[in-house]
């Protein structure tokens, strides 16, 4: 690995791959490149290699030629030595021709920044000698891009479970809203039917003028239409009911009978069982052993 790499005063030899042209290649890169032989030993490497070694406070007038790639990974200690021999081993392997290519990241912080890069190590054969290219890209935008997408997605996995908390205690307001909701109908529904109901039926059995009577007929209606739980249910089944057919239905399912129905609303028996008749051919009750007020019952 790059970072256990220092320069030496071993002695150095002539590059095997010396020439303008291969070394003019190697420098455009802007991966850090170390080429070594069979043995390990580093026998070429390219500017990035060097400006790098500088950059980390060692000698950039050395090229490192000379210098065991391999001996310096295993004699690595401290926090890198794990990464350091695994790089070994990795690179051993390529040597001996068991694999073809040896890929490893592996981080590498100075004590002022934080660096992460991807080891690349390729054999090449030529002219019956191997030789191992070794190449170390710096990935450290990559990672910190990395690092940041897993804080995100943590982050988000919390806003996510805030948001089934939130509605898990939501959907128990509105459970205990859609409770208060029903209890106060009941109770608006019993005061209406207890306290005002007979008093209508009263009024209507009283001598009363026309008008009179119009407009009794009228609160009841408002009154039939404010208190009848089916009235919202039989719209969303998009059954067309007459206002005296709503009417009908209500008191059928509150338990009158045909003759109180008619004496309630003011009309013949005949009418109170046309009217039945109809709501079960609306309702679509086929059977004549279903119950009308059962089945009212059912939907509301």
């Amino acid at each position: 690995m790059k970072k256990t790499l220092r320069s030496t005063e071993d002695s150095c030899h002539p590059c095997e791959f010396a020439g303008d042209l291969g070394r003019s290649v190697l420098n455009a890169l802007s991966a850090h490149i170390a080429i070594i032989d069979a043995q390990g030993v580093i026998v070429e490497t390219n500017r990035a290699w060097q400006l790098f070694a500088a950059s980390e406070g060692q000698d950039s007038s050395k090229d490192f030629i000379g210098m065991n790639y391999l001996g310096i990974c295993d004699a690595a200690e401290g926090p890198d030595a794990r990464d350091a021999r695994a790089v070994a081993a990795g690179i051993r392997s390529v040597i001996t021709g068991e694999v073809q290519e040896f890929l490893f990241d592996y981080p590498c912080h100075s004590p002022t920044e934080q660096h992460w890069f991807y080891l690349r190590a390729v054999r090449m054969e030529t002219h019956g000698k191997i030789h191992v290219v070794i190449s170390h890209e710096e990935i450290t935008q990559l990672k910190l891009a990395e690092e940041a997408l897993k804080q995100n997605k943590l982050a988000l996995e919390r806003q996510k479970q805030d948001l089934e908390e939130a509605n898990i205690a939501l959907k128990v307001l509105l459970k205990q809203r859609e409770a208060d909701k029903g209890e106060l109908e009941q109770k608006v529904l019993t005061n209406i039917k207890d306290l005002v109901f007979p008093y209508i039926e009263k009024l209507k059995r009283a001598p009363l003028r026309p008008r009179d009577k119009t407009t009794l007929t009228i609160i009841e209606n408002h009154l039939n239409d404010i208190i009848s739980p089916l009235l919202q249910r039989l719209t969303n089944l998009s059954i067309m009911l007459t206002p005296q057919e709503m009417q009908v239905a209500a008191l059928v399912k509150d338990g009158r009978s045909s003759k109180e129905i008619a004496e309630i609303l003011n009309v013949s028996e005949t009418t109170i069982h046309f009217h039945r008749k109809n709501l079960r051919r609306k309702l679509n009750i086929k059977n004549d052993a279903t119950n009308l007020r059962a089945y009212l019952m059912s939907i509301a």
